[in-house]
C-alpha cells in the first residue's frame, strides 16, 4: 500500500525494573525477554520498521546481537513515552506503535488491528487496546479499566470499577481492561511530550489521562485475545516460559 503511512513500533526498555531488576534481559528459553519481544513485534504485518529505546547499553548489545536496532536515550527521561520520543527524532516514522517491552506474547494481530483502527479513524489522535473486563478485573485497582463511548472514543481510564453499574455487579460489554499497548500519530507523540502531567494524571498515575485531559481524541480497539500478559515478577517470567 504505498499510500500507507510509514509506522515504527518503539519498544521501551528500561534496565531498573523496580519490581524485576534487569527483567529485560532475563532468559526466556534462550533468549532475553526484551529480543523475544522485539522478534515477536516484527512479525506485525503492520510495521514497516521495529527499534528498542532502552537506558542501558547492555539491552542496546542484545538487541544488536539479535540483528534489531536499539537506541540509547537518556536513563533520566521520566517514563516510556519520552523515551520512544527522544528515540524516533531523525527517525522516518507517520504513525508510532509503543509495544511494551516485557510483553513477549502480545498478539501481533492485535497490534495490526489498533494500527488499523487508528488508520480507519482519520479524527482520531491516538489508539489503544482493551479486553472484556473479569469480576476480579473490575475490582482490583491494579486492573486498568477503560469506559468507552459507543462510537470507539475512549472517555476516561481509572484504576476504580468503570463504568460504575447501579444494580451491581459487572456491566455487561462495558467494563474493558485496558492493554497497554497505543499508537500515536507523530504530531500527537510531539505535542503529548511536551505538556506537563495533568491532574487526574496524577491522582490515578494513568499517563495517558494527560491526553485525554488535553482534549485529544483516543480510540479504542476491543479484542477477545489480548494474550497471556506481560512479566511483571520473576512468577510471570516462568508462566511465560511454559506457555512459550
Amino acid at each position: 500500500m504505498s499510500d500507507r503511512p510509514h509506522i515504527i513500533a518503539v519498544i521501551p526498555a528500561r534496565y531498573a525494573s523496580v519490581r524485576f531488576p534487569g527483567k529485560m534481559l532475563a532468559d526466556l528459553n534462550g533468549l532475553p525477554l526484551v529480543v523475544r519481544t522485539f522478534q515477536n513485534t516484527k512479525r506485525c504485518t503492520m510495521i514497516d520498521d521495529v527499534l528498542v529505546a532502552t537506558d542501558d547499553e547492555r539491552i542496546v548489545a542484545a538487541i544488536q546481537a539479535a540483528g534489531g536496532d536499539a537506541i540509547l536515550t537518556d536513563p533520566a527521561l521520566p517514563s516510556g513515552t519520552d523515551r520512544i520520543h527522544a528515540a524516533i527524532l531523525g527517525q522516518p516514522g507517520d504513525i508510532v506503535v509503543n509495544v511494551q517491552g516485557d510483553e513477549p506474547l502480545l498478539p501481533p494481530e492485535l497490534v495490526d488491528d489498533t494500527v488499523r483502527m487508528l488508520l480507519d479513524h482519520p479524527e482520531a489522535d491516538a489508539s489503544t487496546a482493551a479486553t472484556p473486563a473479569t469480576e476480579r478485573d473490575y475490582t482490583d485497582p491494579n486492573v486498568v479499566k477503560v469506559a468507552c463511548a459507543e462510537n470507539g472514543r475512549a472517555l476516561y481510564f481509572s484504576r476504580a470499577p468503570i463504568p460504575h453499574q447501579r444494580e451491581g455487579g459487572v456491566p455487561d460489554k462495558l467494563a474493558l481492561r485496558h492493554i497497554g499497548l497505543y499508537v500515536y500519530r507523530r504530531e500527537t507523540l510531539n505535542q503529548f511530550c511536551m505538556l506537563t502531567p495533568s491532574p487526574l494524571e496524577a491522582c490515578e498515575k494513568l499517563e495517558q489521562l494527560r491526553l485525554l485531559e488535553d482534549g485529544g481524541t483516543m480510540v479504542v480497539h476491543v479484542t477477545g485475545d489480548a494474550g497471556p500478559g506481560g512479566v511483571d515478577t520473576a512468577e510471570d517470567l516462568e508462566r511465560v516460559k511454559s506457555l512459550m
